[in-house]
């Protein structure tokens, strides 16, 4: 019989001496190699995971699972239920209740090379391709009162230069042009109950005229009725969530992928490139480059050499 999510969840609680979220099961079977187990080839094996557990438990009357809590649900197994506590549920809520949703001290503004590291490195992210990224300035906006809802945060593009013979790029040139791929980003330190609604609309306001669109956060709220409601406007909207985790860089992942348009909206980025120098500035060099078959890395975000030491100096994380 084939390994399964139920199988993964049952190895890693096996070993746990508490209630689990699926997010945390998940992220423990990373760690111990166990997801590369699993034959799935889903963009989201998290969220399959939990949504396994979930009808397993509710659906299945000798589960080997039971549910702790709520909002979110913590898994246990059942055959160790004995070792919790009668008040187990209480007691978690109790504790998620005491945690402040406060967002990261740190700035928005201080993620943007964390980013740009991640497009350019995280082969989970760029699928191997060299994703290149730049900071655009909302104060160099003609109209900066509305700037928020029109320019993204950065944006970011792919040419497979290093990927593609000389031949076939230019014949790609004379045909459709369709190997160039333009990314952007809303970041946010921390999206919550509070304000998941306002970014995620931001984003979609911004971000949509790109191939892909990404709503990025440093920290994500674990909670079911959150993660539900993001993955219904990703699902309608488009716009995908990506957590960009500085404790963790390697260990950062997109939550809900961005759905990828064919085609680009021209109007909005004719927009955006009459309003904002940084955003013309940004196309202009994609433009050289593409013709001069070379990438200017000079005229884009640095790519820091070393995220761990970034972290701590500057995050203080």
């Amino acid at each position: 019989m084939a390994y399964s999510f139920l199988d993964l969840a049952y190895e890693v609680l096996k070993e746990s001496d508490k209630p689990l979220t699926y997010q945390e099961i998940w992220d423990t079977a990373s760690n111990a190699s166990l997801t590369a187990k699993l034959k799935t080839s889903g963009k989201t094996p998290w969220a399959s995971l939990g949504s396994r557990l979930y009808v397993d438990i509710r659906e299945t009357p000798d589960s080997r699972f039971v549910g702790v809590g709520k909002r979110p649900m913590r898994f246990f197994l059942a055959e160790r239920k004995a070792e919790l506590p009668q008040d187990a549920a209480l007691r978690i809520e109790a504790e998620e209740a005491k945690k402040p949703d406060k967002a990261p001290h740190y700035l928005e503004r201080d993620l943007h090379p964390l980013l740009t590291y991640h497009c350019y490195a995280n082969p989970a992210f760029n699928r191997g391709r060299s994703i290149y990224s730049k900071t655009i300035r909302h104060q160099k906006s003609q109209k900066p009162g509305y700037s928020e809802w029109v320019y993204p945060d950065m944006v970011g593009f792919y040419l497979p230069l290093d990927d593609w013979t000389p031949d076939v790029i230019e014949f790609n040139r004379l045909s459709d042009n369709n190997s160039l791929r333009l990314f952007s980003f809303e970041i946010k330190r921390s999206l919550t109950k509070a304000n998941y609604r306002e970014a995620y609309f931001q984003a979609v306001s911004n971000s949509s005229w790109a191939h892909e669109g990404y709503l990025v956060a440093a920290q994500v709220v674990q909670d079911d009725e959150l993660l539900t409601e993001l993955d219904r406007l990703a699902s309608s909207f488009g716009i995908g969530i990506l957590h960009l985790d500085p404790v963790d860089l390697g260990g950062s992942s997109i939550i809900y992928p961005a759905r990828v348009r064919g085609d680009l909206d021209w109007e909005t980025i004719n927009k955006l490139c009459e309003q904002n120098p940084d955003f013309a500035k940004f196309l202009q060099d994609v433009k050289i480059d593409f013709e001069s078959k070379r990438i200017h890395r000079a005229e884009y975000d640095d790519i820091i050499q070393d995220p761990e030491k970034y972290v701590v100096e500057k995050l203080k994380a």
